[in-house]
């Protein structure tokens, strides 16, 4: 085993190499994040592992237009382990071919479990959530989504009681983890 190999293998973030959205390689901790062992998820679409069909289209098409521009990705998002459990994970992408992102990649997937506790969010509040900790505005978020300003705002009243925050910079904190 040469020394790449022990970094990749042992490395304390989940890391996966990826051609099309398909985990070819995959780490110990990768396999542990996810509930399996690597061999459970060589060659396996990425797909299993979204909440959602729509999740995996929309994320991966957000994804892949930043990195045509940069050749690279990341977000935080809800994923879905093996057994099915949804779980907050940082995921964070390296494209190995710039003119064609997905092709071939290397992907860090870090489980934010322990700071961010899942709370049950339809698929608009999770959007609402995400879009909130990347600093748009309501009317920002509304333009982005096709919603109105007001059911962005009503969107955001929901996700404040389910966090129990009393204002928009303490939902923010829970939501991204950041102690209080």
């Amino acid at each position: 085993m040469t020394m790449q190999d022990i970094a990749f293998d042992f490395a304390p973030i989940g890391l996966a190499v990826l051609e099309n959205r398909i985990i070819r390689l995959c780490n110990r901790q990768f396999a542990a994040t996810f509930h399996g062992t690597c061999e459970d998820f060589a060659d396996t679409p990425l797909a299993h592992f979204y909440p959602s069909i729509e999740d995996f289209r929309r994320i991966g098409a957000r994804g892949l237009k930043i990195m045509r521009e940069t050749g690279r990705y990341a977000d935080e998002r809800i994923m879905k382990r093996r057994d099915g459990g949804l779980f907050w994970c940082r995921v964070r992408g390296q494209s190995l071919t710039p003119d064609d992102p997905f092709r071939r990649g290397i992907w860090s997937f870090a489980d934010l479990s322990d700071e961010r506790p899942l709370v049950s969010l339809t698929r608009r509040e999770r959007e609402v959530a995400i879009l909130t900790c990347r600093g748009l505005t309501s009317k920002e978020i509304g333009r982005e989504l096709e919603l109105s300003y007001r059911t962005v705002e009503t969107y955001r009243a929901r996700l404040l009681e389910k966090f129990q925050a009393r204002k928009l910079a303490e939902l923010v904190a829970k939501l991204s983890g950041m102690p209080l």
